[in-house]
């Protein structure tokens, strides 16, 4: 026995209206199609859905038994379109630094925008990297520079224009790169070979542990004011940095091929940089 799905469709309407008139109305489709297709399930199942007169539809206790169950039909079969048009619609996995966010936002309401989905997820250099070596996302925005194993496209630079320091510290208006002479100074990567002071490596990217340090009165901090926005903290204060510093990111993705989405994702980028 096969079941058609616009017989159950039919069926279903009917049910719902107890008219055949309207059922077909709301359906789109003639009246005669519809009492058709009811007809054609009656036969199929050799059961009598309705009882029909000149002044009324009303199911037949068979009808009633089946209505629950077509209606599961239709919703199963409404669940797999859905899914499958979203297994058709690209999807791409980004990781990025949080200090990038404004961005990605920007960038993941254009590709909507286009029918392409963005799943987002925060991580620092190293753990961004990793996730593109393991193919669990499709980009990642990193520090420069990147990894030589991976693509790369869509360069733009943060400021770095604060000064992170212990809340008890002596500095409280702006500083200029010259007072960092002779103190301890936390550099994120390595960066900024030529800024005053004793410097101290930490994580690229990581400057929620880099802040701890701080804190701690291990040494400060330059920092974009995009982070310091973020942060609240009583135990630290940023206070206005007067250096020619920056970070530069990138997008970057493994392999050598680019498909489009990921194409797409390249000059989103780049139009979200422009229009800022």
């Amino acid at each position: 026995m096969l079941l058609m799905l616009r017989e159950i469709q039919c069926f279903a309407r009917v049910a719902a209206l107890l008219s055949f008139s309207r059922a077909a109305a709301d359906l789109g489709l003639s009246q005669p199609a519809v009492s058709q297709a009811v007809t054609r399930l009656e036969n199929s199942l050799g059961l009598r859905l309705f009882d029909r007169s000149a002044r009324q539809v009303r199911l037949t206790p068979e009808g009633a038994a089946l209505l629950d169950a077509a209606r599961q039909v239709l919703d199963s079969m409404a669940a797999f379109g859905h899914e499958a048009a979203r297994l058709a619609r690209p999807v791409i996995h980004l990781a990025y630094p949080p200090l990038a966010g404004p961005l990605v936002a920007r960038v993941a309401r254009r590709l909507a925008a286009r029918g392409i989905a963005v799943e987002l997820r925060t991580a620092g250099r190293g753990a961004a990297a990793r996730a593109l070596d393991a193919g669990e996302v499709s980009a990642a925005i990193v520090a420069v520079p990147a990894p030589p194993r991976f693509g790369t496209g869509a360069r733009f630079h943060v400021t770095v224009d604060r000064l992170a320091v212990p809340v008890d510290h002596p500095w409280r208006s702006g500083v200029v790169a010259a007072d960092l002479a002779g103190r301890d100074v936390l550099i994120p990567g390595g960066r900024w070979a030529g800024l005053p002071g004793r410097h101290r490596q930490v994580a690229d990217d990581d400057f929620a542990a880099a802040l701890d340090l701080v804190a701690a009165g291990a040494g400060l901090l330059p920092i974009p004011q995009l982070v310091a926005r973020t942060v609240r903290r009583d135990d630290i204060r940023f206070v206005p940095l007067e250096a020619d510093l920056r970070l530069t990111y990138t997008l970057a993705w493994a392999g050598e091929s680019v498909r489009p989405e990921l194409m797409a994702l390249v000059q989103a980028v780049q139009q979200a940089l422009w229009t800022r």
